[in-house]
C-alpha cells in the first residue's frame, strides 16, 4: 500500500508538472501562470484520488459489514439449535427421573413392609421369650438361680471362668510364646514402671532430594533380660490392661523434650508423635492430655499427633471432641496404618488431618481402590492434606512413588528406626524453656527426664493400673 501511494504521488506531480511545462513551451503562458494551473491540476488530481480511495474503502467495509452479518444469522441459528437440544436433555432427563420415581415407589413400599413385618416378629419373640421365662419360674427354676443374681450383677461366672482360663492359657506364637497372658501383661508393666520405654526416631524425607523434613517417634519397651520388644509385640496385650495411656503418656512427654531440641537446632523440622485411639477415651487421660498439650501450644507447628486408620474409623463424638480441642490450639493430625484407600479426603481435612501415611506397597497395588493411586497425592493436596509413602524399603519403588508425584517418604531404605541416647533426654530435661529465648509471655514448663528409679515404690497400694496412670498424670501436672 505504501509503494502505491508514492507511484501514484509521482505520477500525479509528473503529470501536473507536465501540464504547466507545456503550456509554458507550447501556448506561451507565463510561468506563473503554467504554475497556477500546474497546482490546479496537481489538486484537482489529488481529491480525484482521494474520492475513488474513499469509495473503495466503502465498498470494502459493506463486504466485511455482509460477512459479518452472515455470520451473525449462522451463530443464531446454531445457538437455536443447541437451546432445541438441551430443551429435549432436560426432558428426557425429566423422563427418566419419573420412570426411576416409578420404579422406586414400589421397592420402598415393600421394604416398609419388610420393617413393619421385622417389627411384629421381634414383638411376636419378646412375648414368647417373656412367656417361657414365665413358665421357668413356675417351674421353681428361677428359685435355683437366686443365689447366683450378686454375682451376676458384676460379672457372669461363665464369662469371668472364661476369661481366667485366657489368662491362664499358655501363648503358641509370637515373641512371648510360652508365657501366659497374665505373665505378658506383667513383663510389660514392669517395663513401663522401671521406666524402660525407649525412644526411637525414623526420617521422613523429601523426594527426590531426600532431605530430612518430619521424625516418627516410636517407642520401644525392654524387658529385664535386655530384648527390645517392638509395638506389634505388645501392643495388644498393653491395650487390654489399660496401659496405653500411661505410655502415650510417656512418649507424649519425651516427643515435647525432643521437638524443643529440634526447634533449637531447625524450625523447619517436626515430629510425628503416635497415639493410641483407646487413650482418647480413658477418662483420667484425657483432661491431664488436653492440659500438656495447652501448655505446650507453642510447640504446635512443630508436633503432628498421629492415629491409625482402624482407631480415626472407630471414633466417637467424645473422641472428636477431643481432637477437635487438639486443632483449635493448632496441632496437626496424621492418619497411618492405611490398609485400604477408601478415604474420605473432604472429612478428614475438616477433622484437623494434615497428613495421611500410606504403605508404598499399598500406593503401588493399582486394584486396591476404585481411586486411581496416581490420582490420590493430587486429591488430598486439593484439601490440604501431604501424602507420606511409608515401608520404602527397594530403590525402585522410589521411582515408581516419583511417576505418583509424592513428596515425602519413609522407610528402612532411606533409615531404620535409631533410639534416642538416655544423656540427650536428661539434657533437654535440662534446657532452657522456649519463651525464656523468644521473649514471650506465654509459660511452658521444662518437661522432666525418665522416671525416677523409685517409680515402683510410689505406686506401692495402689491399684497397680490405676497408679501406673495416677503417676503418670503426676508427671503431666509437673511439667
Amino acid at each position: 500500500m505504501r509503494l502505491s501511494g508514492v507511484f501514484i504521488a509521482l505520477c500525479v506531480v509528473l503529470i501536473a508538472g507536465s501540464l504547466g511545462l507545456i503550456l509554458y513551451l507550447t501556448f506561451g503562458f507565463t510561468r506563473l501562470e503554467a504554475a497556477v494551473v500546474a497546482v490546479a491540476a496537481l489538486t484537482g488530481l489529488m481529491l480525484v484520488n482521494a474520492g475513488a480511495t474513499r469509495t473503495r474503502d466503502h465498498t470494502d467495509l459493506g463486504d466485511k459489514i455482509a460477512d459479518l452479518s452472515r455470520g451473525t444469522v449462522d451463530l443464531a441459528r446454531q445457538v437455536a439449535e443447541i437451546g432445541r437440544r438441551v430443551a429435549a436433555a432436560e426432558s428426557e432427563v425429566a423422563l427418566v427421573g419419573n420412570r426411576a420415581h416409578a420404579t422406586i415407589e414400589p421397592i420402598s413400599a415393600e421394604i416398609e413392609k419388610l420393617g413393619n413385618l421385622v417389627e411384629q416378629l421381634a414383638g411376636s419373640v419378646a412375648a414368647h421369650e417373656s412367656a417361657l421365662v414365665l413358665m421357668v419360674d413356675q417351674s421353681g427354676v428361677a428359685s435355683d438361680r437366686q443365689p447366683a443374681a450378686p454375682a451376676a450383677a458384676d460379672k457372669h461366672p461363665a464369662t469371668e471362668t472364661a476369661e481366667r482360663g485366657e489368662s491362664d492359657a499358655e501363648v503358641t506364637h509370637g515373641r512371648f510364646k510360652g508365657m501366659t497372658r497374665e505373665h505378658i501383661v506383667s513383663a510389660i508393666r514392669g517395663a513401663v514402671e522401671a521406666g524402660r520405654v525407649d525412644l526411637y526416631l525414623q526420617p521422613i524425607v523429601t523426594l527426590p532430594p531426600r532431605k530430612v523434613r518430619y521424625y516418627e517417634a516410636m517407642t520401644r519397651l525392654r524387658t529385664e533380660a535386655g530384648d527390645v520388644l517392638l509395638p506389634s509385640d505388645y501392643l495388644g496385650y498393653a491395650e487390654r490392661a489399660g496401659l496405653m495411656p500411661t505410655i502415650d503418656n510417656l512418649l507424649l512427654l519425651r516427643c515435647v523434650q525432643v521437638v524443643r531440641r529440634l526447634a533449637a537446632k531447625n524450625r523447619d523440622i517436626g515430629l510425628f508423635c503416635d497415639v493410641a485411639g483407646a487413650s482418647l477415651l480413658d477418662p483420667d487421660f484425657v483432661p491431664d492430655f488436653s492440659e500438656f498439650m495447652n501448655a505446650n501450644r507453642a510447640l504446635a507447628p512443630s508436633l503432628v499427633l498421629e492415629f491409625s486408620q482402624a482407631s480415626v474409623r472407630a471414633m466417637g463424638p467424645l473422641e472428636h471432641e477431643s481432637l477437635q480441642g487438639l486443632v483449635d490450639l493448632g496441632f496437626r493430625l496424621s492418619m497411618d496404618q492405611v490398609s485400604d484407600l477408601h478415604i474420605e479426603p473432604r472429612e478428614l481435612s475438616a477433622r484437623g488431618f494434615r497428613f495421611v501415611k500410606i504403605p508404598a506397597t499399598l500406593l503401588l497395588n493399582r486394584v486396591t481402590s476404585d481411586i486411581d493411586p496416581a490420582d490420590l497425592s493430587d486429591l488430598l493436596g486439593r484439601f490440604g492434606i501431604d501424602l507420606i509413602a511409608e515401608t520404602v524399603e527397594r530403590e525402585g519403588t522410589v521411582v515408581d512413588l516419583l511417576d505418583f508425584d509424592i513428596r515425602f517418604g519413609q522407610g528402612s531404605l532411606f533409615s531404620p528406626p535409631r533410639p534416642v541416647r538416655a544423656d540427650v533426654l536428661q539434657g533437654l530435661s535440662e534446657a532452657p524453656r522456649p519463651e525464656e529465648s523468644t521473649g514471650r509471655d506465654q509459660q511452658t514448663p521444662a518437661v522432666p527426664h525418665d522416671p525416677p528409679a523409685a517409680f515402683p515404690d510410689r505406686a506401692a497400694g495402689r491399684e497397680r493400673t490405676g497408679g501406673v496412670a495416677q503417676l503418670a498424670r503426676g508427671f503431666v501436672r509437673r511439667a
